[in-house]
Formats: structure tokens, C-alpha cells, sequence
């Protein structure tokens, strides 16, 4: 009897032993599958992947964020205010990591510094370099919502007369925004106007409660007037034709008006650009140059050749890309 279950408590080990064995290959599989899954969709999409790698350990730090969500909706971006703030941390991460390494051992095996000043140069450059890569996610969703801004507000004569043109034909309130979602797809009144259709036949909304919407996520102040009081002229039976009409020759006057102050900065930034750039660069160059020839100094611990080499490889390119950012902030999109 002893000897009975003996046996039968040897086979059930055996047989518990042998399904082990058995599966660990396929839970490996799996695992592996499921990493090559990650990947691939870090890949594709690296939102997705960065949230799900650190999003539930980072969710302290969503509150402090908090002001980076309205720039997203108003952004036009088709990302989820986690994702994104999850995507900003990995890369600030990534980015302190690897340039903390890179920076300690180019110094101390390149240039032979002590590992004491090596270390600390590397964590110096590391957290500015995590600083900045922050700080450039937080402002790209305010610089694509100022993007969007002004190329509603420089279409926005056109579009009112559009829809002017189609109300005074007769055409219905929803097929007037399918209407301006089948324009061009470059304009950015499209691609608002087939967020509006998309709420409508995917998501069920009204078009009033669609139009709504869009006017609390756009970031245009003229478009958003341009929007609540079509809804408040649907609402009341008025005449969409005229009010339209009229809005169309207001945004008309606004656009002579804001091409006349561009023409007149332009021509400001131009002497700036003339006086600075290349009156002042050749100014110095001699300069530089005489006091080569005459063997003077340079100021403080640069010489006057170095100088002169860092006019033109920094100087000049820093100056010259900091007056096109000035010039495409300022100048309108069309």
C-alpha cells in the first residue's frame, strides 16, 4: 500500500515536472513575441510605446503638465495628453543617459581629464541637455497651435466667401462643412471641417454640437467667432448668406490691414538684417584682420584668429537662422 502511493506520488512529480519543461519554451515564445510586438510599435508609434513602457510610473508627474493639455487640443495633434507627457520623459531619459556617458568618456579617454571633472562635466551637460529636451516638448504643441492659428486666420476671408457662395445656393449647414472638407487638402480649414464631419458620421454628434466643439478646440480667436455665430444664426433662422457675407468683407479689410504692417516690418527687418549681418560682419572681419597684421590681442583669453573663426562658423549661421525663424513668424503663410 506504502509502496502504491510511493509510486503514485513519483508519477504526479514526474508528470508536474515534465509539463514544466514543456511549456517554458512556449511562455519564452511569448515573451519574446511580445517584446518583438513592443518594438514594432515603438517603431510606428512611439507614444503608444512610451506609455505603455513608463506611463504608469510616471502618472506623479502628469499635474505638473496640466497646461500642456489645452495646447494639444488646440495643437490639431492626434495625441493623448499621457502618451505624449510619457513620451517627453523617455526621451528627456534616453537623452540625459546617453549624453552623459558620451560626454564623460569623450573627456576623460579623449581629451584626459580627471574622472572627477569628467563625471561632473557629463552630468552638467546631461541635465541641461534633459532640460532642453523637455522644455522642446512643452513648446512644439504651442508653436503648432500658433502654426494652425494663423493659416485659419489667413484663409478666413476665403472660407467665409466659400461658405457664403454655397449658403446662398441653398445648401444645408452640414453639407456646407462637408463641402469645405473636400477643398483643398493643404488648407487648414480643411482639415478642421473634416473633424467636424468625422464627429458627425463616426461619433454621432449633431452638426451644431460637432461646430461646438471645434470652437472650444480651435486656437483662433476669428474662427472661433466665425463659428459660434454661424451656430447662433443656424439657432435663430437668420440669414447665414449675409452674415457670412459681411464676415467675409470684415476678414478681407483685416487681411489688407495685417499685409500693410508685414510690408512695413519686413522692410524694418531688412535694415536690420543689411546693418547687422553684412555691414557689421565686414566691419569686424577688418577689424579683425588689421589687428592680426598688427600683432595685437585678441580680448581676454581669445586671439583675434579665433575670433575671426568663430564669427564665421557661429556668428554669421546663429545670426542668419535666428532672422529666418523672425521672418517666418511674422510673414503670412500665403
Amino acid at each position: 500500500m506504502t509502496e502504491s502511493k510511493l509510486r503514485r506520488g513519483l508519477k504526479r512529480a514526474y508528470i508536474r515536472v515534465k509539463n514544466a519543461f514543456s511549456k517554458s519554451p512556449s511562455s519564452d515564445n511569448s515573451k519574446v513575441s511580445r517584446w518583438n510586438q513592443s518594438l514594432k510599435l515603438g517603431a510606428t508609434k512611439p507614444q503608444v510605446f512610451a506609455y505603455q513602457l513608463i506611463g504608469g510610473r510616471s502618472s506623479r508627474l502628469f499635474p505638473l503638465f496640466k497646461d500642456l493639455d489645452a495646447s494639444l487640443k488646440k495643437s490639431g495633434m492626434k495625441t493623448n495628453f499621457k502618451a505624449y507627457v510619457s513620451t517627453a520623459i523617455l526621451a528627456s531619459l534616453l537623452l540625459v543617459t546617453s549624453s552623459m556617458i558620451a560626454v564623460t568618456a569623450l573627456l576623460f579617454f579623449v581629451f584626459n581629464l580627471s574622472l572627477v571633472l569628467a563625471i561632473l562635466f557629463g552630468v552638467g551637460v546631461s541635465l541641461l541637455a534633459g532640460a532642453v529636451t523637455v522644455i522642446a516638448f512643452y513648446s512644439y504643441p504651442s508653436y503648432r497651435a500658433d502654426s494652425l492659428k494663423r493659416a485659419l486666420e489667413e484663409d478666413l476671408p476665403f472660407t467665409a466667401g466659400y461658405m457664403s457662395i454655397l449658403a446662398g445656393a441653398g445648401v444645408p449647414p452640414d453639407f456646407i462643412w462637408r463641402s469645405l472638407a473636400q477643398v483643398d487638402a493643404s488648407l487648414a480649414v480643411s482639415s478642421v471641417a473634416r473633424n467636424v464631419v468625422r464627429d458627425v458620421e463616426l461619433f454621432g454628434f449633431d452638426v451644431i454640437s460637432a461646430l461646438e466643439t471645434t470652437a472650444l478646440r480651435t486656437p483662433s480667436e476669428r474662427f472661433k467667432e466665425l463659428i459660434e455665430g454661424f451656430i447662433s444664426v443656424v439657432h435663430s433662422g437668420g440669414s447665414a448668406v449675409k452674415y457670412l457675407r459681411n464676415r467675409s468683407q470684415q476678414y478681407m479689410k483685416l487681411k489688407q490691414i495685417a499685409l500693410k504692417r508685414f510690408s512695413d516690418s519686413l522692410a524694418v527687418l531688412a535694415e536690420f538684417y543689411v546693418t547687422l549681418m553684412v555691414a557689421g560682419s565686414l566691419i569686424f572681419v577688418v577689424m579683425l584682420a588689421v589687428m592680426a597684421m598688427l600683432g595685437g590681442g585678441g580680448f581676454g583669453p581669445l586671439d583675434s584668429g579665433l575670433m575671426l573663426q568663430l564669427l564665421t562658423y557661429l556668428g554669421l549661421p546663429i545670426g542668419s537662422i535666428v532672422f529666418l525663424v523672425i521672418l517666418d513668424m511674422i510673414s503670412p503663410k500665403r
